[in-house]
């Protein structure tokens, strides 16, 4: 058996699943197809070979181990993925395998050539010519994030198991529901796992390698208004809705996700809905400097209370909650575990490609747990829609770097 053999079988099987996430949901894991799924990998495991296979009941994490074949300790490296997809549709996931793509050609989704993948739209394709691309047929997301990541780790597992001419130290392997509404981590067990260091495998394409993350919070806002009849409204209506716009207006209107770029933060307005009585408006805050992080909190309140100043009562109520931190307060205190990182992919002259992520993972929220948690390429680009994609050469080249993590690990 070649050492990807079951790599791209094992990720179409994988995205046929349905297993979105849901942010309204309180259990853990939030949906119930994540539970089946999840039950589904422990089978797998098993039968491949892993060790301590088991679905933790505080997290939902499924954990396993490939015991060490070594005669001496070294350091336990562990990998994490995220089993639960976006919220887009995910049902009925229909992969269509793209063979030998020329890097210039538009790729037609669906059959009406609705929905097309387009070097024009999008640049990068061109980065690919040669490849073999997985796409969606227009009507879901792929699910490459982060299924790719969840087929690389158990196949990367499962060469190692029927290879043990290979020398490796103890591995812990992690998959976890709700990374995509911010909650997988919540939870995670660091003991339970028994990693030193550990990496993600949820980033883009090849060559990322990401320890620098935003900060982030959530606000919830609620506008509280007055509702009477319009022809007497004059001088008594407060209307709720003119309220939640008010405060929009009020944040610095260029920082937006739309106009910033690099290490810009931005207040980003994810929902409004509402009616004259009340409204309601949702937000997030982002920023990768923990101090400029902190005082866009403070302009979001500062803006609530002026409000509630002008309008002689409180009618602006803010719930603000940090989602997760920038886990390079953490990891650059010891760049090991990345040194390693970099170490494994110029060793399969793979060039790293190090940039601060727009984003988070869920190693932001392990880092800050004790254990130090940078982030991997998978291989996905386009995440989170219709036009998803990932290239089965890089999946290939994702599993190989966790195999040389593996054995430079070994040699301490």
């Amino acid at each position: 058996m070649s050492k990807y053999e079951t790599l791209l079988p094992r990720f179409i099987k994988y995205v046929k699943k349905e297993t979105r996430s849901d942010e309204n949901s309180t259990t853990i894991p939030s949906t119930p197809n994540q539970v089946e799924f999840a039950k589904e990998l422990v089978a797998e495991l098993k039968e491949i070979g892993l060790d301590n296979v088991r679905i933790s009941p505080v997290s939902g994490y499924v954990f396993a181990t490939l015991k060490s074949n070594l005669d001496h300790d070294v350091k336990k490296v562990g990998f994490i993925s995220h089993l639960d997809t976006a919220d887009f549709n995910a049902t009925n996931v229909n992969p269509q395998i793209v063979e030998n793509y020329d890097g210039q050609s538009d790729i037609k989704l669906d059959s009406e050539g609705k929905y097309v993948l387009s070097p024009k739209e999008f640049p990068n394709l061109k980065n690919y010519q040669g490849h073999t691309l997985i796409t969606t047929d227009g009507t879901t997301l792929l699910g490459a994030d982060d299924k790719s990541g969840v087929a690389e780790i158990i196949t990367a597992m499962e060469y190692l198991v029927n290879h043990p001419e290979i020398k490796h130290g103890e591995i812990e392997i992690g998959i976890g529901p709700d990374e995509e509404i911010g909650t997988g981590a919540d939870h995670f067990d660091v003991k339970d796992f028994g990693a030193d260091i550990a990496y993600t495998v949820d980033g883009g394409p090849l060559g990322e390698l990401e320890y620098e993350t935003f900060n982030a919070a959530a606000a919830k806002l609620t506008f509280i208004g007055k509702d009477v009849h319009p022809a007497t409204a004059k001088g008594v209506m407060v209307n709720a809705i003119r309220l939640a716009m008010e405060f929009n207006n009020r944040l610095p209107q260029g920082e937006v996700p739309e106009e910033t770029e690099g290490r810009e933060g931005f207040y980003h307005i994810l929902e409004v809905d509402g009616t004259v009585d009340e409204a309601h408006s949702q937000y997030i805050i982002r920023d990768h400097d923990r101090a400029k992080f902190e005082a866009r909190k403070q302009v979001m309140q500062d803006i609530a209370a002026k409000m509630n100043e002008e309008l002689g009562e409180k009618r602006v109520v803010m719930d603000l909650k940090d989602q997760y931190y920038n886990m390079r307060e953490v990891i650059e205190k010891d760049m090991t575990v990345v040194d390693l990182a970099k170490q494994a992919m110029e060793d399969l002259d793979i060039t790293p490609v190090i940039y601060p992520v727009r984003g988070g993972t869920d190693g932001s929220k392990i880092s800050f747990m004790g254990l130090p948690t940078p982030n991997l390429f998978a291989g996905g680009e386009n995440m989170h829609a219709r036009y998803e994609y990932v290239s089965q050469q890089v999946m290939e080249q994702a599993t190989d770097v966790i195999l040389q993590i593996v054995k430079l690990v070994a040699q301490d």
